[in-house]
């Protein structure tokens, strides 16, 4: 290793420890390096800058996003939460299992971790609250179960990835609808076995007037992410063009279905979208030019001399790498750590012939995880804001959470035909 690459790397942590934005801290930190090493001149950082935004697919990013803040104002989640209400709502737990299912509906709408959680907590919180249930307990019921918005399809994560790795973003797609199913299903045992315990019970008693009101209501709702996946699989559109296909279908609803769209409303969503875009972006152009600097050093080569004179094995390999995900997931944002390790990665995962997609899957998996782990964990931290209690209170309950999507995620490695299957079959 070089000095220069060394100094670079820890400028890079102590920004990262300072509580610098992730974006300044790569930006930083590579002009650093450029200024040591003398390897170039500084316009590299805007020429790499530019050219690591400079794909069609990333506008599927603002498009999904806008997609699903009008299926939130337009009164869409609204009709999710009241279906699962309805079908499970009065159960033990029932109000947490409900707020995870709805997460996971609306997971398959927004692509987003942090929109998810907002979406529902804000609505689900409160009735929670008044139904005796512990803040922290639905605080980090709701961090985790929001966070499945990264790994359900339409993730937009997922089209980071796919972008970074130049893998097939429908294959991602399809590959991760039973890892979300396993995964919200974990979630919802834990929620029952703490619940139980705790004699949280559930709401009104089972109805089928009310259920099937409710699945009359929702209707529109579930046919958003069929119309996405579903068109991307059949080669109807792009993912890219998919996105676009959910803004328009979002848009004629909350206007003129359920007439919930205002003017006002509608140029308040656009700014909100443009804001979290623009905060998006800048993160990957900055790990742009920060992958360029890693490449030129030879890091994914010394990587892949280092894993394989540890292990011959693929698998041991794999949990290395799904270790180094866990870790850095816990103080560092979810695109950096995608667009930093992915070309570090991929030269391992074609030694050891993982398939890409199925690396994905698992990535995005260990994300999902670190968004609920502390110092960042940025959904728990959003979920605490929504509920208003600090982040400590969550604690208590948090370790069944991120123990079960632990389980998921070991479940996913030695029995790869989980994820791989679905794929395989439908493309």
């Amino acid at each position: 290793m070089s000095l220069a690459l060394a100094l670079l790397l820890v400028v890079f942590v102590l920004l990262v420890l300072l509580d610098a934005p992730i974006a300044v801290a790569l930006g930083l930190s590579s002009m650093f390096y450029l200024l040591i090493a003398d390897a170039a001149p500084l316009i590299v950082v805007a020429q790499r800058a530019v050219a690591g935004i400079n794909s069609f697919t990333l506008l599927a990013i603002p498009l999904f996003l806008l997609a699903g803040l009008l299926m939130v104002h337009g009164g869409l989640a609204p009709r999710i939460i009241a279906l699962c209400s309805a079908l499970i709502g009065r159960r033990t737990g029932g109000l947490a299992m409900v707020m995870i299912i709805a997460c996971m509906m609306f997971g398959s709408l927004s692509g987003s971790g942090v929109a998810d959680v907002v979406a529902i907590g804000t609505m689900m919180l409160p009735a929670m609250k008044d139904q005796g249930y512990a803040p922290g307990f639905s605080a980090s019921a709701l961090g985790c179960a929001g966070s499945l918005g990264t790994v359900i399809p339409p993730s937009i994560v997922l089209i980071v990835y796919g972008t970074a790795t130049n893998s097939s973003i429908g294959q991602l797609f399809v590959a991760a609808i039973i890892p979300g199913i396993l995964l919200g299903l974990g979630l919802m045992l834990v929620a029952w076995w703490i619940s139980r315990r705790n004699g949280w019970q559930g709401g009104e008693p089972f109805s089928w007037g009310e259920l099937g009101r409710a699945a009359k209501g929702s209707i529109l709702a579930m046919l958003a992410p069929i119309i996405i996946v579903g068109g991307i699989r059949l080669g109807i559109f792009t993912p890219t063009e998919a996105a676009g296909i959910g803004v328009a279908y979002a848009l004629f609803i909350g206007i003129f279905v359920y007439r919930a769209l205002s003017l006002s409303t509608l140029m308040r969503l656009l700014r909100e979208t443009t804001e979290m875009t623009g905060v998006i972006l800048l993160v990957i152009a900055s790990a742009s030019v920060f992958g360029w600097i890693l490449a030129a050093e030879q890091v994914p080569q010394m990587a892949v001399n280092g894993i394989t004179q540890a292990t011959q094995s693929g698998t041991v390999a794999l949990l290395m790498m799904m270790a180094v995900l866990l870790i850095l997931g816990t103080f560092m944002e979810s695109i950096a750590i995608i667009l930093i390790l992915a070309p570090v990665f991929l030269p391992i995962l074609g030694h050891y012939g993982i398939d890409p997609v199925y690396f994905g899957i698992l990535l995005t998996i260990n994300l999902a995880i670190g968004a609920n782990t502390p110092p960042l964990g940025i959904d728990l931290m959003a979920a605490c804001r929504v509920g208003e209690i600090p982040l400590s209170a969550s604690f208590k309950y948090l370790i069944p959470f991120l123990g079960v999507m632990v389980g998921v995620l070991l479940l996913l490695v030695l029995f790869p035909a989980l994820i791989t299957e679905l794929p395989g079959i439908l493309f």
